[in-house]
């Protein structure tokens, strides 16, 4: 994803008949790799086929590195941000969410200029729930499940990935059919589709039953409680992220990582234990050529 192309001090990009601007596309976003501002939005063109139908019509909460992410050493600032800012195109589709006591305007990753000018604000990290909006702007019913599987002290890949092999077990057993996703980060997310006709609370118990069955089956390697101090050695099943309120950085989403690491998924022939691996943005811009796309089957769902 590296150049060594002169760039201005802009570079126009024609994406669905609009162009975006992308100001100073030479800037670096990831040092350890050289990966710019441009290769993150050309990264982000390439991928949207793929990340958009995980992403559509749920409010979209960013993740920006505006100075770039640094490195492990000296990691750059980053931050959250939910309400749309003044500056933003008109032409990104948006939808408005009351929350306690206030409302934001969210963006929709509905379409490849969006993705674009994401990489344009640096939001390299993007993050939705599991439910979408309906036509009139109403939250729907989630239309899938996830248990996002995190490591603790003493735990790795390599826990997730046998945890994940007994999840996907456990789901199928509900009737539940289910696509895993190295995250990117330390672990892995499973993702399993829903028919709506749970709401979003149905949805999270349903993910703690999971959750601490397979802790009570398992009390070496799984811990379902969110206790930090219970975690060391064994591999969290954080099923809280099915909660309305939450979210999880939604397939193909770069990671604000000293190098450029995808939340990427899988296909289960891949989930070796001692072989599995988090992929970078270049190694899943192969497998998109090698037509290597898993997908959820929504005709499976619970």
């Amino acid at each position: 994803m590296t150049t060594k192309e002169q760039l201005p001090g802009w570079q126009d990009l024609l994406v669905e008949g609009v162009l975006v601007r992308i100001t100073h596309p030479d800037k670096v976003l990831y040092p350890d790799t050289g990966t710019t501002k441009a290769d993150v939005a050309r990264y982000y063109q390439q991928v949207a086929p793929f990340l958009i139908p995980w992403a559509m019509n749920r409010p979209a909460t960013r993740k920006r590195w505006v100075d770039g992410v640094g490195t492990e050493s000296k990691p750059g600032k980053s931050f959250f941000q939910k309400n749309l800012g003044t500056a933003t195109p008109s032409w990104v589709l948006r939808r408005r969410m009351h929350h306690k006591d206030h409302d934001n305007l969210y963006p929709l990753v509905n379409d490849i200029r969006t993705l674009v000018w994401l990489a344009q604000i640096a939001a390299l990290e993007i993050h939705v729930p599991q439910w979408t909006f309906a036509e009139d702007g109403v939250p729907r019913n989630p239309d899938r499940l996830v248990l996002d599987l995190d490591p603790g002290e003493g735990a790795g890949l390599a826990e997730c990935a046998a945890v994940s092999l007994i999840a996907r077990d456990s789901l199928a057993q509900r009737g539940l059919d289910a696509v895993p996703v190295t995250s990117g980060g330390k672990g892995m997310h499973l993702y399993a589709p829903l028919d709506r006709r749970r709401t979003s609370d149905d949805a999270a118990t349903l993910a703690q039953d999971l959750a601490q069955s397979i802790e009570h089956e398992h009390p070496d390697l799984v811990v379902s409680r969110m206790d930090r101090s219970l975690r060391r050695g064994k591999v969290f099943i954080d099923w809280s992220q099915n909660w309305p309120g939450k979210t999880t950085v939604v397939p193909y989403s770069l990671r604000g990582r000293p190098q450029p690491m995808v939340a990427a998924p899988r296909c289960w022939e891949e989930v070796i234990p001692d072989a599995l691996a988090q992929l970078d943005a270049n190694q899943v811009l192969t497998r998109i050529k090698d037509g290597i796309v898993p997908e959820l089957d929504t005709t499976k769902s619970g």
